[in-house]
């Protein structure tokens, strides 16, 4: 346990206090009051309401959305199922920044429906929301259809044949049985729609701010370090609690069911209401996820310079620095892609070796300490990533950890977001292996590292593989930190992107998208294959 630690207080715990505690001291002494100054302000108590009410919101209505979609994969077997499941995840691993382009082509000016009916929604709180569904759609689908998907159908069959109807079958056998799941997957929804961002920058405009924007705002434009300190505590805090909750329903989850064989409990559709129910989630699935992304990579071919038709000029002018007389970059916009892609794979290389330790070591370790460490393995999830990011730089400066000018801080603060999910991927396959395997390879003179490569790592690789994948997407999208970090003359894709949305005319809303079609398919592919070689037991992801 002793290399995830260090990584984690040296590359997150670090930065973070550095950060506090250049907000809240003045003259080597703490200014607590500061704290009760900023929350009084009415400016910051309307982010503070409206980053609130704006996730409560997302997650209602996608649960709404979404539940549907779980019992479909759960309990009906049909053609296309597995691809299904892979396109309704694919949202999940895109960049928040992709997802606000694609929906700024689909709402915004001059997007589709302001083409085909003149209305708008960018700049609405209706676009963040719709945006936030698309992008959390499939934690709904995957964790409570997971659950749904192994909970034996006879027992609500026994309950109507003992003469319950329908609804109060399921409302009173089936629904306490996925309670846990519902409330893990609304908690995860609530803290990803907390501290969003991109989706929020992109679509809300000046006139809507979460936490995590105003932390931004404050930061990048305002250097004002006190109140973004005071936003950070309290979004540390709430999502603190938020990460308590979540562990104590996945372990309600673990512990309350007797599970069977999902293959047991999945058929064809029958009658017309159940294949209504299919029809119905497969045009939420067209409507909600394909047709945003249809119409980004549409309007990644649309026209450049005014010359109408379908064509590549897009893409051709990602080809030089400064299309169009535009000085938003030092390099071609397309030498992001290969920046990326270097980043991206040695932060899933740091990301396997640091999450593979701390899933190993939550595997033999027990106790509070232990589930405490577990959660706070989380925390990079839903701290501001704004203010890691400038911790970076203002905290690993000076020697022997001078890393402000080196490429590595990229992936540091990307496998920072990785981590996570290789933990939470890893997990639950090292707690299946029997430990009586490891006892025999021990009692037959194996080391500690040679029993791990001879009996661990043969049962988990294809969770390996699948940890690598979801860290490896996740990397490539990050954004709040490397909106800091990266050099003006080594962007990454999403800040690629950020800035070509950021300056006017044509052309560079045309490389914006052009970028988001190449990240987007990265992403989507990296997940096509992921699915391939997911097991039912890799994990929560």
């Amino acid at each position: 346990m002793a290399v995830p630690v260090a990584f984690f207080g040296l590359f997150f715990a670090y930065p973070v206090t550095a950060i506090v505690g250049r907000g809240l001291k003045a003259g080597g002494d703490w200014q607590f009051g500061r704290i009760g100054d900023v929350l009084a302000r009415p400016d910051i108590l309307d982010v503070l309401w409206f980053t609130t009410w704006q996730a409560l919101a997302s997650t209602a209505l996608t649960l709404l959305i979404a539940l549907p979609g779980a019992y479909v994969f759960a309990r009906f077997d049909f053609p296309g199922k597995q691809l299904l499941r892979a396109v309704v995840t694919v949202p999940f691993v895109l960049p928040t920044v992709v997802v606000g382009t694609a929906f700024l082509a689909l709402l915004g000016r001059g997007g589709l429906l302001d083409a085909l009916w003149g209305v708008r929604l960018d700049t609405t709180v209706w676009a963040i929301l719709l945006a936030h569904v698309f992008f959390n759609y499939a934690v709904v689908v995957r964790t409570v259809g997971g659950l749904w998907s192994q909970l034996d159908p006879r027992q609500e069959e026994a309950a109507r044949v003992l003469g319950a109807g329908r609804f109060a079958a399921f409302r009173r056998v089936t629904l306490p049985a996925l309670g846990p799941a519902v409330a893990a997957a609304a908690l995860m929804v609530f803290l990803f729609t907390f501290t969003s961002f991109g989706v929020v920058q992109i679509l809300g405009g000046p006139a809507y701010s979460t936490l995590e924007v105003e932390i931004y705002r404050q930061t990048a434009q305002l250097l004002d370090l006190p109140t973004a300190a005071v936003l950070t505590l309290v979004q540390f805090a709430a999502v603190g609690a938020i990460l308590a909750v979540h562990a104590a329903t996945v372990r309600r989850r673990e512990r309350a069911l007797k599970l069977v064989d999902p293959g047991q409990t999945s058929r064809r559709p029958r009658g017309p209401g159940q294949w209504a129910l299919l029809g119905g989630v497969l045009l939420t699935a067209l409507l909600l996820i394909l047709l945003p992304l249809g119409v980004l990579v549409e309007r990644s071919f649309d026209g450049a310079g005014g010359s109408g038709g379908y064509g590549f000029g897009y893409y051709r002018a990602l080809q030089s620095a400064g299309s169009g007389g535009s000085s938003t970059f030092l390099v071609p916009p397309l030498q992001a892609v290969g920046n990326s892609l270097r980043y991206a794979l040695v932060a899933t290389l740091i990301a396997l070796v640091v999450g593979g330790l701390a899933a190993a070591a939550l595997t033999r370790r027990a106790g509070r300490l232990v589930r405490g460490f577990d959660a706070l393995l989380m925390l990079p999830l839903g701290v501001s990533a704004v203010t890691v990011g400038f911790g970076f730089l203002i905290t690993l400066d000076e020697p022997p950890l001078d890393l402000r000018t080196s490429w590595i801080l990229v992936p540091l603060a990307q496998a920072l977001v990785g981590v996570p999910f290789v933990v939470r991927t890893m997990l639950p396959v090292l707690r299946a292996v029997d430990d009586r395997l490891r006892e025999a390879a021990a009692v037959l003179g194996a080391s500690p590292l040679r029993a791990w490569r001879e009996v661990d790592l043969p049962l988990v690789r294809r969770a390996v593989l699948v940890a690598a994948g979801f860290a490896f997407a996740v990397s490539l999208g990050e954004f709040g930190a490397t909106v800091f970090i990266a050099r003006p003359d080594n962007p990454t894709l999403p800040v690629a992107v950020a800035r070509l949305l950021g300056r006017s005319g044509e052309l560079n809303y045309g490389q914006a998208m052009a970028l988001s079609t190449i990240l987007m398919l990265v992403c989507a592919v990296s997940l096509l294959l992921l699915e391939r070689i997911r097991t039912d037991r890799s994990g929560e992801f």
